[in-house]
C-alpha cells in the first residue's frame, strides 16, 4: 500500500511539472543555479574556515581553545544558551497555546510582538537594554541601590539573548497547534482529564517534533548572536566576550589562525544544529506519509 502512495505521489508531481510546461533543461537549469549557488556562498566558505584554521598545524589549532580567554568564552556562550533555550521553550509553549487555543482581547497585539525581534536590528534591541539597565538607565538608581550589574556582566548577555531569541519556539508552534484543533482536548477534558494531563498526554505528543525544530533554532541563534550581545557585553576579554565577540577580537589581532578556529567550533556546532534539523524534518515527514497511508487505507 506504501509503495502504490509512493508511486502514485511520483506521478502527481510529474503531471503536475508537464502541466506547468517545465521542461528538463528548465529543471537542470534550476537546479545547476541552487548548487552553484549553495557552493559559492555555502561549501566554499566552510572549506576555507577549516582551511584557515589548520594553516599554522594541529597543534596550533588545538592551542586556540586552551586559551584562558578562549575557554572564557566557550563557557559563557554555553552558560547562555543552557539559560536562555529553556526560558525560551517554556515562554514560547505558553504563548503558543494561549494564542492557539483561545480567543482573548490583545492576540493580534501579542501575535505581533512577537516578531518585534525580527523587525528590530538585533544592535537597536541591545541598545535599548543599555537605556533601561546601564549607567544612566531607567532602573539605575534602584540596580545601584542593591549592587546589582547588568550591562558589561553576564545578566546583560543573558537578557539580550532571550530577547533575540524568544520568537522561535513561538513562532515555530503556533500554526501547528492552530492547525490540530482544539478536538482531541475537549474529548480528553470531557473524560476527566485536568490541564496538566491534556498537555502531557494529549498535545505535548502531537507537537514534539515542532517543538524540538524550534529548540534547535533558538539554540542556533542563541550561540551565534552577535550585535545585541556585543552591545551589551563591553567586550571584557575573559568575562563578557562570548564566542563571536572573542572571533572579533582574535581577527582585530591578527591572530587569524586562532580566529578561525574557535570559528571552525561554531562551524561544527552550526554543522550539528542543521543535521539534528534534517533528521527532526525527516522525521516529521515520515510520520505524516504514515498518517496518510493510515488514513488512506481507512478510506478505502
Amino acid at each position: 500500500m506504501a509503495d502504490i502512495n509512493t508511486s502514485a505521489m511520483q506521478t502527481s508531481r510529474r503531471s503536475i511539472a508537464n502541466a506547468m510546461g517545465e521542461s528538463k533543461l528548465t529543471r537542470r537549469l534550476l537546479i545547476a543555479t541552487a548548487l552553484i549557488f549553495l557552493a559559492l556562498f555555502l561549501f566554499l566558505p566552510v572549506v576555507l574556515v577549516f582551511t584557515y584554521a589548520f594553516s599554522q598545524g594541529i597543534h596550533a589549532y588545538f592551542r586556540a581553545f586552551r586559551e584562558p580567554d578562549a575557554l572564557s568564552a566557550i563557557r559563557l556562550t554555553l552558560l547562555t544558551a543552557i539559560i536562555v533555550v529553556p526560558l525560551n521553550t517554556i515562554f514560547g509553549v505558553s504563548a503558543a497555546w494561549a494564542i492557539a487555543k483561545f480567543e482573548f482581547r490583545g492576540k493580534n497585539l501579542l501575535i505581533t510582538l512577537l516578531d518585534l525581534p525580527f523587525a528590530v536590528s538585533p544592535v537597536i534591541a541591545g541598545l535599548m537594554f543599555v537605556l533601561l539597565f546601564g549607567a544612566q538607565g531607567w532602573f539605575s538608581p534602584l540596580l545601584q541601590q542593591f549592587n546589582i550589574r547588568i550591562i558589561y556582566a553576564t545578566p546583560g548577555i543573558i537578557l539580550a539573548t532571550l530577547f533575540v531569541t524568544f520568537p522561535f519556539v513561538a513562532r515555530e508552534l503556533i500554526p501547528l497547534m492552530q492547525s490540530l484543533g482544539n478536538e482531541e482536548e475537549m474529548a480528553a477534558l470531557t473524560l476527566g482529564a485536568n490541564g496538566w494531563q491534556i498537555f502531557r498526554r494529549v498535545t505535548l505528543p502531537n507537537i514534539r517534533w515542532g517543538l524540538i525544530y524550534g529548540i534547535i533554532l533558538c539554540n542556533a541563534r542563541a550561540m551565534g548572536e552577535f550585535g545585541a550581545v556585543s552591545v551589551v557585553s563591553g567586550h571584557i576579554r575573559g568575562l563578557t566576550n562570548t564566542m563571536p565577540l572573542h572571533i572579533e577580537i582574535l581577527y582585530n589581532d591578527y591572530q587569524l589562525a586562532a580566529a578561525f578556529a574557535v570559528a571552525s567550533l561554531l562551524t561544527l556546532l552550526a554543522i550539528l544544529t542543521l543535521v539534528v534539523k534534517s533528521l527532526v524534518e525527516w522525521k516529521i515527514a515520515r510520520e505524516t506519509r504514515l498518517a496518510d497511508v493510515e488514513i488512506g487505507g481507512e478510506t478505502q
